[in-house]
């Protein structure tokens, strides 16, 4: 028998023995299967072991493996189940304080700043136009022979917009450790 051959071997040996100590686990902590022992098994980061993180220690760190499952289960009279590690509340990064409107509601306020002449509302109740959208709609305009104050400061809000974000991506590229 080879040198390879014999590490092969051990290294069968070595699972045969992680999965009869997560057998054994199991049975102590009065589970049916392997992830249940998972709430048992602490982690550095807080919580407990999740079950994708304990397959992959079966096979690449076994010794680890099995020293947390006997010293977590196996060596107390009783486990103790860790707590899960806190995790943010589903649509905790939501702002609560902001209004949304739905498409209709939004063309009826729109109306109604067109209604009142109130140019400031106006332009922030407009659907935002790509730089494309504006050129396309301004030679419209210019070919129907129609003047409209808003699409070119619309226009020209767009090239600005255009040009600072190509300006911040050449200051980031020339100086990239720079904040």
């Amino acid at each position: 028998m080879s040198f390879i051959d014999e590490g092969k071997n051990q290294a069968v040996k070595s699972l045969n023995d992680v999965e009869d100590l997560i057998a054994k686990a199991i049975k102590k902590v009065g589970g049916r299967k392997e992830n249940d022992i998972c709430k048992y098994l602490p982690m550095t980061a807080g919580g407990y072991m999740h079950h994708f993180t304990m397959r992959k220690m079966k096979t690449r760190q076994p010794i680890e493996l099995v020293s947390l499952i006997e010293k977590f289960i196996i060596s107390p009279n009783k486990p103790n189940v860790v707590k899960p590690k806190q995790r943010a509340a589903r649509g905790s990064r939501k702002k609560r304080d902001q209004i949304t409107f739905t498409k209709n509601q939004l063309e009826r306020l729109l109306n109604i700043a067109r209604q009142a002449g109130d140019k400031e509302m106006i332009s922030v109740l407009s659907p935002k136009k790509s730089l494309m959208a504006y050129k396309r709609d301004l030679i419209q305009s210019i070919r129907n022979g129609n003047i409209d104050q808003d699409l070119w400061n619309g226009y020209v809000e767009a090239v600005q917009n255009q040009q600072a974000v190509l300006s911040f991506a050449n200051e980031q590229h020339h100086n990239p450790f720079q904040n």
